[in-house]
Order: structure tokens, then C-alpha cells, then sequence
């Protein structure tokens, strides 16, 4: 089953082909061939069943040259590297309480900065972005720098800026040219702009990472950057050693890029279908009003929040913010589903396909919390839930992002009533993402009203 395709194809529209082309086709991004897999069934048998075969990841040119001269760091790198800067990071990340009490604690201390925020609006209309933008940063800072920072911070604010930027600009068209033809490097302007911001980047962090070397006490290591300094210490004579600079530098980027823009996207679309389906948004506040009350909610109030929890993995189904995950790469020669995929092969997981999968989803295109919900209004968990893709490339900060959401979502609905701004009606607020390396929604202003709490 192959279609010949000389342009750069979205996710949706890929979707759209597999109706045509089934659950394995072909796809050519210029001369280079793609195999796209779609339908739960089958990207879950490639990436969990086959992990090891499908476990690679398809490096990009744009990815190629991030990767010069600055070691692989975990995102855009294989083998070795990848395994232990992983294995490293996971490790460190649980260690500072990632899905734990620890990073609870944190999140909870940042929901009440984004709160005053908001408030600062007195029921205005506002770009919910740029706060929403901080305040996940700052919960990747707390654990990376061991601090946050404040929202008006020169470098953060710069920092924030630059990831942002980079990954709009590498999901534009002509970013997507350059992956299909890399002789056009030097007439791609968002290239350019993506490599400046790249460099801009890497100054910061190092910035950064020389206070922290400056200060560090080995035995009270204040976050990941401390523990990686404290390895490259114990491990300084070794010629083999992946605990060197570059790898730092680009592992802190890796998990900025990955765990702010993700998480802050996430939060920007709930807001914004809360605002959308106001009958929604009742339900969810009378819950939290009903189980949490005025206390700040915690974790543990998640299993008495069912509706609350349905609610948020709908938002998360619906917004669908990576639809073709991460291309991988095939490790070996495959036979898959009676198809021989040659070793080196571009893999694109259509997580759109899975999240959309008409033989999951009772109303796949629609907003519907009930696909969360057994008929005692229970919460259910549905095994096509994937938007942190499966497998060994399962987002890395997965359940950190989990938490980070509840209590952010939580919080602010608990303190806020969220609306169009004046003159704009429910059905007048777009749904229409904004295509870039994650789909996030376009831009728009909503009004945060106080609520009596």
C-alpha cells in the first residue's frame, strides 16, 4: 500500500489517508520513504509488542544539526547514549519526586504564583500563554536548577521565549522542506532563526550550569544538573564517559523542550474547552467545590474527583497535541503484519489515528467525557489512551506531566470561572489548532472570573 507524496503532510491528513490506505502505507516526505502506522492495534503491537525493532529514533536534519557539536543528550539519540542518558535522567527525576510527594509540593507552591497571575487580570480578557508558559517551566527549573524562577527574570524569560520559538518554528512548512531536501540549508530562513535560538539557549543553560558548579556540594545535590556534575566528577578519568558537558547541556534542553510546551499546551486547551462547553466546566466546578472545597487540592483527591478526571483525559484525547508522536526508526529488518520493513526505515506512530480510532471511541471527533465514565459515573480507564505515545520512547516526564495537570487544572478552575471575552460567544471560540512541532490552539484571549471559594 504506497502513496507517493512529494509534500509535507500533517498528522490529520494522514489520518484522513489511513482511511483510504488502511493500517500500514507508504508515504514519501520527498525522496525519503516513511512507513506510517495507524489504528491502536497496530501502533501498539509495533511499539510495545516490537519495541526493540521499533525502538530507534528517526534523526531529522533540522535534529542532525542541533545535535553538532553538543553531544545527543535523550530526545534525538540512539543507542548507548540514549539508554543511559534515560536510564539517568528517569532515575534522577524519581529521586527528586517526580509523580511523587516532592514534586507535588512544588507544583502546588507554583499554582499559587500562576493564580495571583490571573488575578492580576481582574476578569479581563488575556492571553493565557505566556503565565501558563512559566509556570510549567518553573516546575522543569525546580528540578533541573534545584529553584524557579520569577516571572520576571530577564534569562528565564528569554529562555522561555527560545524554546517556545524553536518548537513553532520546526513544525513550519519550510522546516519541513528542508527535512525532505538539506541542500536548501542555506535559503531556509526558520532555520536560521531555529539555530540562533538554539545557540541563545545553550549560553543560558550554561550560565546556569557554571553557578551551579560554582556552588555544588556533592552530598546535597539541589537537582539534575547537580547529580550529573557529581557523575562527571566520579567518572572525569574515563575517555568513555557520557557524563561530559555537552551531554548535560543538551539532556537540560531536551527536557525543557519536552516538558513545557507539552504540559503548557495541555493546560491552554483545557482552559479553552472549559470556556467552550460552559456545561462541562459546571459540572467539573461542582465536583471540586463538592469533595475539595476551599483546601488547595492535592493528589490524593483524584480518586473522589471522577468526573474531574474524565473531563481532563478527554481535553487530552481531543487536543491530541503530538498527532504523529516522534518518528522512530526500525533497529533491524522487520516482518510486521505481514509487511517487510527494511532496517533504517522512517516509522511515524499516527497517535491521531489511536486517539481517533473509531473502533475505540464511541464518539471519536466529539467532546465527550463520558468515554471516561462507566454508566455510576465512575472513572475508566481506556487502554487507546495514548497521548504520551507506548513503548520505550513513552514520554519520559509522563507522570509528572499527569500531575502537573491535575493540580493546575484543579486549582484554577476551583478559583476561576473561565469565558470568552465580551461580545464572543461559546460557538465563536476556535478550535482550530495552530500547526507547529505540537498542536496547540491558536491564539486567543479568555476572561479568568474570581469565584467565591
Amino acid at each position: 500500500r504506497t502513496k507517493l507524496l512529494l509534500i509535507f503532510l500533517s498528522g490529520c491528513e494522514q489520518f484522513f489517508m489511513s482511511k483510504q490506505y488502511g493500517s500500514i502505507f507508504t508515504v514519501y516526505f520527498g525522496p525519503k520513504k516513511v512507513v506510517v502506522l495507524a489504528g491502536y492495534k497496530t501502533v501498539k503491537q509495533a511499539l510495545v509488542n516490537h519495541a526493540e525493532e521499533f525502538e530507534d529514533r528517526d534523526i531529522s536534519p533540522i535534529f542532525a544539526d542541533f545535535n553538532k557539536g553538543y553531544g545527543k543528550g535523550i530526545l534525538f539519540s540512539n543507542g548507548n547514549n540514549w539508554k543511559e542518558m534515560r536510564r539517568f535522567s528517569l532515575s534522577t527525576l524519581r529521586d527528586f519526586g517526580m509523580g511523587k510527594r516532592g514534586s507535588e509540593g512544588k507544583i502546588i507552591e507554583e499554582t499559587h504564583y500562576l493564580r495571583e497571575v490571573f488575578e492580576q487580570f481582574k476578569g479581563n480578557p488575556f492571553d493565557t500563554k505566556q503565565p501558563l508558559n512559566y509556570a510549567i517551566s518553573n516546575i522543569i527549573s525546580a528540578i533541573v536548577y534545584g529553584s524557579r524562577f520569577e516571572y520576571s527574570d530577564p534569562l528565564f524569560k528569554d529562555m522561555v521565549v527560545w524554546s517556545n520559538e524553536n518548537v513553532r518554528l520546526i513544525g513550519s512548512a519550510s522546516i519541513q522542506v528542508y527535512n525532505m531536501f538539506p541542500w536548501l540549508r542555506s535559503w531556509v530562513r526558520n532555520r536560521k532563526l531555529i539555530m540562533i535560538n538554539r545557540e541563545n539557549s545553550i549560553k543560558g543553560i550554561n550560565r546556569l550550569v557554571e553557578h551551579l558548579q560554582e556552588t555544588l556540594n556533592p552530598q546535597d545535590c539541589r537537582g539534575l544538573i547537580d547529580c550529573f556534575l557529581v557523575h562527571k566528577q566520579k567518572e572525569s578519568g574515563e575517555k568513555s564517559t557520557l557524563f561530559h558537558e555537552q551531554n548535560l547541556v543538551y539532556t537540560v534542553a531536551n527536557l525543557f523542550g519536552a516538558g513545557t510546551d507539552t504540559t503548557a499546551a495541555t493546560l491552554r486547551w483545557s482552559l479553552l474547552l472549559m470556556a467552550k462547553y460552559p456545561h462541562v466546566q459546571d459540572r467539573v466546578q461542582e465536583e471540586i467545590d463538592r469533595v475539595v472545597g476551599g483546601r488547595q487540592p492535592v493528589m490524593e483527591d483524584r480518586k473522589n474527583l471522577p468526573y474531574t478526571h474524565a473531563v481532563m483525559h478527554e481535553i487530552q484525547r481531543l487536543a491530541n497535541i503530538a498527532p504523529m508522536s516522534v518518528p522512530h526508526t526500525t533497529t533491524c529488518d522487520v516482518h510486521f503484519q505481514g509487511f517487510f520493513i527494511k532496517k533504517g526505515t522512517s516509522v511515524v506512530p499516527l497517535l491521531t489515528s489511536v486517539l481517533r480510532d473509531e473502533n475505540e471511541w464511541e464518539t471519536p471527533n466529539t467532546f465527550n467525557p463520558a468515554h471516561f465514565l462507566d454508566k455510576q459515573g465512575r472513572f475508566v480507564k481506556r487502554d487507546a489512551f495514548m497521548p504520551f505515545s507506548a513503548g520505550r520512547r513513552v514520554c519520559l516526564g509522563e507522570s509528572l506531566a499527569r500531575m502537573e495537570f491535575f493540580l493546575f487544572f484543579t486549582s484554577l478552575l476551583q478559583h476561576f470561572r473561565f469565558t470568552p471575552p465580551p461580545g464572543v460567544s461559546e460557538d465563536q471560540l476556535d478550535l482550530t489548532p495552530a500547526v507547529g512541532f505540537i498542536l496547540s490552539p491558536s491564539p486567543h484571549k479568555l476572561c479568568a472570573v474570581s469565584r467565591s471559594v
